[in-house]
């Protein structure tokens, strides 16, 4: 007896396939949710900037600023410090004339990274790192309303750091030898280095960590079920 095939399937049954989605559905999709309890914990900053001249002299600048969601209203934290120290030999003499340009960088918006050197010998370098991980909000050290500033002079350098309700600044500046930079204000955050001398060592670390609340097993589970089955929606026919 020869076997029994089953009948072929229509064209009625047979898969749709992919189908192109109308300009309509298109502009109507407005992102991908999930449901889950993920909510940032906190937001942190820390901005580094350190100075080393040819003479020996060091600078230091840093301000951390904090700012904590986990008991629902935000609040903000700073620290800043700054250290000058001045070494037994003064401060070199640039030689000849040099000059640099940063006016342009405050018209830039987003992440800004520039170097200008106009000498020989020097080391500079920007540095920018993101972490995001899941746990606790760390414990902040804010400081008393008037407390934002922090500044030092001698002998022709100054360093400064603080957060005026507007904008976070690092700045290390050597007269006639060039300034060092960080800024996060509204639409720029930025380092910076210009230097017009010679045998200069400068460095720039901006770190930010932002820390999203742990959820339990359970929780995970049903947001990634909930991410999977979202992630289905603009295949055509689904």
């Amino acid at each position: 007896m020869a076997p029994a095939w089953g009948q072929a399937p229509s064209r009625a049954d047979a898969p749709r396939g992919l189908t192109e989605i109308p300009d309509a559905e298109l502009g109507a999709m407005r992102g991908r949710y999930t449901v889950g309890n993920d909510a940032v914990l906190w937001f942190g900053v820390t901005m580094i900037s350190t100075w080393q001249t040819q003479s020996g002299q060091t600078l230091q600048g840093q301000l951390n600023v904090g700012f904590d969601f986990s008991q629902g209203k935000p609040s903000v934290s700073f620290l800043p410090s700054v250290s000058i120290t001045a070494a037994d030999a003064p401060l070199s003499t640039p030689q000849g004339q040099r000059s640099v340009d940063t006016a342009g960088l405050d018209n830039v918006s987003g992440l800004v990274q520039g170097v200008q050197v106009a000498g020989d010998g020097n080391a500079a370098r920007n540095l920018t790192t993101l972490t995001v991980r899941d746990g606790e909000a760390p414990t902040a050290a804010g400081l008393e309303a008037g407390s934002a500033h922090a500044g030092a002079s001698a002998a022709g350098m100054s360093a400064s750091a603080g957060f005026d309700g507007n904008a976070a600044n690092v700045m290390l500046q050597v007269d006639g030898h060039g300034i060092a930079r960080q800024w996060i204000r509204p639409g720029s955050l930025g380092q910076s280095v210009a230097l017009t001398s010679d045998g200069q060592a400068v460095s720039n670390q901006l770190h930010m960590e932002l820390v999203r609340q742990s959820l339990p097993a359970s929780a995970a589970l049903d947001q990634g079920v909930a991410q999977a089955i979202s992630l289905t929606r603009g295949l055509g026919g689904i």
